[in-house]
């Protein structure tokens, strides 16, 4: 009998048949400021589950290693059930949110090399800022996977970044989560509108989560947008490179 693992604020985990394998469904609830904000959004799980297994199945095939296996349905997908490391991988490439309010830096400035910050997954303490020797500290991850776990994310942003510049979106920042299987640190949870910033590249309308922490609304719109001009670019890619040459 199926048992559910895990209910986040935003998806269901369930085990498998397969003991090394999980279910992942993602939900249309919405959260935001450590649950104080709370909404149901018609379509938003569909959404990011469609955004997620198309991002995974991209990075996969440009050799990151990924917990994603297939999709089951439109709001499910199948995945290697991981240990997870309680450490969120931030990757920033613009200026805004806390980054701004922390050190005071400008709005939008655009951060070259990238910035990589680790925080420490705990709801008690509210998720807190760590560094590697934090890390170590708590007993985490060890030296050698902290330096995996920053090489892996900047790797996910190099693929991503360009991506979406043809998608004609700016990626601004996003969250990355990660866990052990068999050996190996693979890339795990989501990547979606929910865990990164996407502005449009001409007039820098916010189409992600933020729609939703600053009431600007059009929220489902917003990420069918990010979906349909992600999934044109992804595909027009794989389209291109799967024709024979002549």
């Amino acid at each position: 009998m199926v048992q559910t693992l895990y209910e986040g604020k935003a998806k269901i985990v369930k085990d498998q048949e397969n003991p090394q394998e999980v279910s992942i469904f993602f939900k249309d609830d919405a959260t935001a400021f450590d649950g104080l904000k709370k909404d149901r959004i018609s379509q938003k799980g569909f959404y990011n589950a469609q955004i997620t297994c198309l991002i995974f199945r991209y990075l996969e095939k440009k050799g990151i290693k990924t917990h994603f296996i297939r999709e089951l349905d439109e709001r499910t997908f199948l995945a290697k059930k991981l240990q997870m490391i309680p450490i969120e991988v931030i990757v920033r490439n613009r200026a805004t949110g806390s980054l701004v309010k922390r050190i005071g830096l400008k709005e939008g400035e655009i951060l070259s090399p990238p910035v990589v910050e680790f925080y420490y997954k705990n709801d008690p303490l509210h998720d807190p800022l760590i560094n590697e020797d934090h890390a170590r500290v708590l007993k985490l991850a060890s030296s050698e996977e902290l330096s995996q776990l920053r090489k892996q994310a900047l790797e996910v942003n190099n693929l991503l970044v360009p991506v979406c510049d043809r998608a004609d979106l700016i990626l601004v920042d996003f969250k990355l989560e990660f866990g052990r299987y068999q050996g190996e640190i693979l890339l795990g949870d989501e990547i979606s509108p929910d865990t990164c910033r996407f502005w449009d590249k001409y007039t820098g309308k916010k189409l992600d989560k933020d729609r939703f922490r600053q009431d600007l609304g059009e929220i489902i719109e917003a990420y069918e947008e990010v979906y349909n001009r992600l999934s044109r670019v992804i595909n027009q890619e794989s389209a291109f490179q799967s024709r024979p040459s002549e």
